[in-house]
C-alpha cells in the first residue's frame, strides 16, 4: 500500500509527463530544452518558431496579393517542398513526443499511471504520423495532378484586354468511335473587371473555315465539308487527332485544330483551352458538394439508345449530386440540342457562382482527384493564379450569353461574317457595363473573315445605348445579358 508521499510523488510525475507531451504538441523542443538535450530544444524550437514565421507572412502576402499565394502554391518544386516537408515534420515531432515521454521518467510513475502514459504517447505519435502522411498524399496527388493537367502551351497575353478559354466537354465511352466534344463553349472575359461573355457554338454546325497558316487549311479549303453532311465542328477534333502529322509539335492535334478553327470562327484570339471528359465533370461536381438550380422543366435521365430510368423534377433550389448534374446537362430526350447547350451554360454559370474560396480549400484534396479525370488544357502553372483572380472577380458580375442557334444561326448553312459580328457586337456591349466611355476607334470596326481577332466595335457615340437596362431580357432569344436570369426563368 504506498504512502501519501509515494502517492503524491506519483501524481507529480504523472502531470509533468502528460504536460510534457501536450507541451511538445504546442512548442516542440521545449521540454528538451528544459530537461533534455538544450541543443535539440533550441533547434525544434527554432524551427518551429520559423515555419510560423513564415505561414504569418505567407497569410499577409495572400491578403494582399492573393495571386502570387495561388500561383506559388501550384508549382510543382513549391507542392514538392511542403510534401517531403511535412513528412519530415512528422518524424521529427514523433521522435520529440517520445523523447518527452522518456524524459518524463516514467518509472516514477505507478504501473497504471506508466501504462496509460505509454498510451496516451502512443496515440499522440500515431496522430501525428497519421496526419503528416495524409497531407503528404494529399500534397503528392495535387503535385501530380499539376503536373499531369497543367502542363502549359497557352498563351498568357491578352488580346485586346480580354482573355479567351475554349471549354470542350467530352464523351470517350466504349460506344464512341473516336473522341467528339459534346460541347463547344467559349469564356470570354475582361482581362481587368472579369467580366464573362459566353459564346456556345453548336456541335453540328458545318462547313467550318480554318484560318491562313492553318494545317486544316490545307485539306479543306473550302471549309470541313464533306459528303453526307457528316463533317461537323466536333468532328474536326477527331479528324485531327487521326491525323497527328499535321500537327507535329502538338501535344493534342485535335485541340489545336478545334481551337483553331473556333479562333476563326468567333474572330478572337484563345488564349486556353480545357477539355473535361463527362466523368471527370461528374466526379469535380461531387468533389465541391453538387450545384443547386433552379430547373424549370423535367429533364428525362437516359433516353435514346437507353431506356429512361429516371427524372430530375422541375423545382426551385434543386441540390443535384454529380450524376444528376451530368445528365441535366447532356441529356437529349425530348429536348433540342440548342435546349441542351443552354442548359450546359447554366451548369457553368452555377458552378462559377457557387463556388468560393473556402470550398476550394476544404474541398481541395478531392477536387485534385477529380481534376485527374480532364482529358488536356494548356494552361500552364504559372498562370493558376491569374486564373482564379479572373474567375473571383467573375462571380461579382452578371454573365453574358450568346447561343449561335436558330433562327441567329442555322448551323448546316451558317453565316460567318454573322457570327464575328455577333461576338464583336456583344463584347462591346459586355465592355460598356464597366467602360461607358466610347471609343474613339471608327464605329462598326470588325474583324474581317480572314483574320482572326481584330478590335471590337465600340458603340456609335450618337446612337442610343444598344445595351438594355441590367435585368431586361435581350431583344435577341439567342442574347442575353444575364445568363443567371434565363436560367432562373426558363
Amino acid at each position: 500500500m504506498p504512502t501519501a508521499v509515494e502517492r503524491s510523488a506519483d501524481l507529480v510525475s504523472l502531470r509533468r509527463g502528460v504536460v510534457g507531451i501536450f507541451l511538445t504538441l504546442v512548442l516542440p523542443g521545449s521540454v528538451q530544452l528544459s530537461t533534455g538535450n538544450k541543443t535539440v530544444g533550441r533547434i525544434a524550437l527554432r524551427v518551429w518558431g520559423a515555419l510560423w514565421l513564415l505561414v504569418v507572412i505567407a497569410l499577409a502576402i495572400g491578403l494582399i496579393h492573393r495571386q502570387w499565394i495561388v500561383t506559388l502554391a501550384s508549382q510543382s518544386w513549391f507542392l514538392a517542398i511542403i510534401q517531403y516537408g511535412v513528412l519530415a515534420l512528422g518524424i521529427v515531432m514523433s521522435l520529440l513526443l517520445i523523447d518527452a515521454w522518456r524524459l518524463g521518467r516514467p518509472t516514477d510513475m505507478a504501473p497504471r499511471h506508466r501504462l496509460g502514459y505509454v498510451v496516451l504517447t502512443l496515440i499522440l505519435v500515431l496522430a501525428v504520423m497519421t496526419a503528416s502522411v495524409v497531407a503528404f498524399r494529399t500534397v503528392g496527388s495535387t503535385r501530380a495532378l499539376f503536373d499531369q493537367v497543367l502542363t502549359g502551351g497557352g498563351d498568357s497575353e491578352a488580346e485586346a484586354g480580354r482573355i479567351n478559354v475554349l471549354l470542350l466537354g467530352a464523351d470517350a465511352g466504349a460506344s464512341r468511335v473516336g473522341l467528339r466534344p459534346d460541347s463547344i463553349t467559349v469564356a470570354s472575359i475582361a482581362a481587368d473587371t472579369g467580366r464573362t461573355v459566353l459564346f456556345s457554338l453548336p456541335r453540328n454546325m458545318e462547313d467550318v473555315p480554318f484560318p491562313d497558316g492553318s494545317p486544316m487549311r490545307d485539306e479543306f479549303p473550302d471549309g470541313f465539308t464533306c459528303g453526307e453532311h457528316e463533317c461537323m465542328l466536333n468532328g474536326i477534333y477527331t479528324w485531327a487527332s487521326e491525323h497527328p502529322e499535321l500537327y507535329p509539335d502538338a501535344d493534342d492535334p485535335g485541340a489545336q485544330a478545334t481551337k483553331e478553327a473556333v479562333e476563326h470562327l468567333l474572330g478572337l484570339k484563345i488564349n486556353y483551352y480545357a477539355m473535361v471528359d463527362l466523368k471527370g465533370f461528374e466526379a469535380l461536381v461531387d468533389a465541391v458538394g453538387g450545384l443547386t438550380m433552379d430547373i424549370n422543366q423535367r429533364v428525362p435521365i437516359g433516353g435514346g439508345t437507353s431506356p429512361i430510368s429516371g427524372w430530375i423534377e422541375a423545382g426551385q433550389n434543386v441540390h443535384l449530386d454529380g450524376y444528376h448534374a451530368l445528365w441535366f446537362a447532356r441529356s437529349r430526350e425530348g429536348s433540342s440540342d440548342y435546349a441542351r447547350m443552354q442548359r450546359q451554360k447554366c451548369v457553368m454559370a452555377a458552378m462559377l457562382q457557387q463556388l468560393d474560396p473556402v470550398t476550394v480549400l476544404t474541398k481541395f484534396g478531392d477536387m485534385a482527384e477529380a481534376g485527374g479525370q480532364i482529358a488536356v488544357t494548356d494552361v500552364p502553372q504559372s498562370q493558376t493564379g491569374k486564373l482564379v483572380e479572373l474567375a473571383l472577380k467573375a462571380k461579382n458580375h452578371k454573365i453574358g450569353s450568346v447561343s449561335f442557334t436558330p433562327p441567329l444561326i442555322y448551323p448546316g448553312s451558317p453565316d460567318f461574317p454573322r457570327i464575328r459580328e455577333v461576338v464583336t457586337e456583344q463584347i462591346a456591349k459586355s465592355e460598356a457595363l464597366d467602360h461607358p466611355e466610347p471609343s474613339t476607334s471608327p464605329s462598326g470596326d470588325t474583324p474581317t473573315s480572314d483574320v482572326p481577332g481584330g478590335p471590337y466595335a465600340p458603340q456609335d457615340e450618337t446612337a442610343p445605348p444598344s445595351t438594355p437596362p441590367s435585368g431586361s431580357p435581350s431583344a435577341d432569344p439567342n442574347e442575353h445579358d444575364d445568363l443567371e436570369e434565363v436560367c432562373s426563368a426558363g
